[in-house]
């Protein structure tokens, strides 16, 4: 695991205890339906859920696809640990690996689903090769990110709340302000979505498309392996 990886993970795990519900609190549970139009677009068996945090969208692949066989790896064992507790009796498993590095033989999965870890992924490129990787054929990943919204009144509002009222309550509740600075601050410095669009291409996806979210806030960008 790289250094960066290592402080990725690091911060993450410190805010573990209080994650749930500060991502919840701070995007007014919009998340949630974020994370179901999400899993919509998979279909299949063999579920990866890639930076799975605490849990939240492996608890939603399970109560979606009953008979499937769902893994989620995150950088944390902190988080990892939030997401074993959550999912006692769930049949998910959960491994401790990097997404530039996945610990899976070629073609393991019928779907991919990243949400909100991808800006945090050192090397872009080497993850999306890995999920095209250990994708099956006709298997399709999903990417569900945060977004600079285009739109200026929209946009000067969300960074207010992003960059001075989000750090405060993140501070306030979990004792860490500069994971909640560095949170927005990622989503700023995250390529737009017709950047993302083109590396998904160039890595060798298929039929890429993208959907914006909520006035913008966020996109669910999905592609195919053919």
């Amino acid at each position: 695991m790289s250094e960066k990886n290592k402080q990725i993970a690091q911060m993450f795990s410190d805010i573990a205890p209080t994650y749930d519900l500060l991502n919840h609190l701070l995007s007014f549970n919009i998340d949630k339906k974020w994370r179901k139009e999400a899993i919509s677009y998979l279909q299949g068996k063999r579920f990866l859920d890639v930076a799975c945090g605490s849990g939240d969208v492996a608890l939603l692949l399970r109560r979606q696809y009953k008979d499937s066989e769902i893994i989620g790896v995150d950088l944390s064992f902190e988080m990892i640990k939030v997401a074993i507790k959550k999912s006692i009796n769930k049949k998910i498993d959960y491994i401790l690996s990097p997404a530039e590095r996945l610990p899976f033989k070629d073609e393991t999965f019928d779907g991919i689903v990243i949400a909100f870890g991808f800006r945090n992924v050192v090397d872009k490129v080497s993850a999306l090769f890995e999920f095209k990787r250990v994708l099956k054929r006709s298997g399709v990943v999903v990417i569900l990110e945060f977004n600079n919204p285009t739109n200026r009144i929209f946009g000067a509002l969300y960074n207010f709340y992003s960059f001075t009222l989000m750090p405060f309550l993140g501070r306030m509740i979990s004792g860490n302000g500069d994971a909640y600075r560095y949170l927005p601050d990622s989503i700023r410095r995250f390529p737009d979505v017709e950047f993302l669009k083109k590396m998904m291409e160039q890595v060798g996806f298929k039929r890429v498309v993208y959907k914006p979210l909520t006035f913008g806030v966020s996109f669910i960008h999905i592609g195919y392996k053919e």
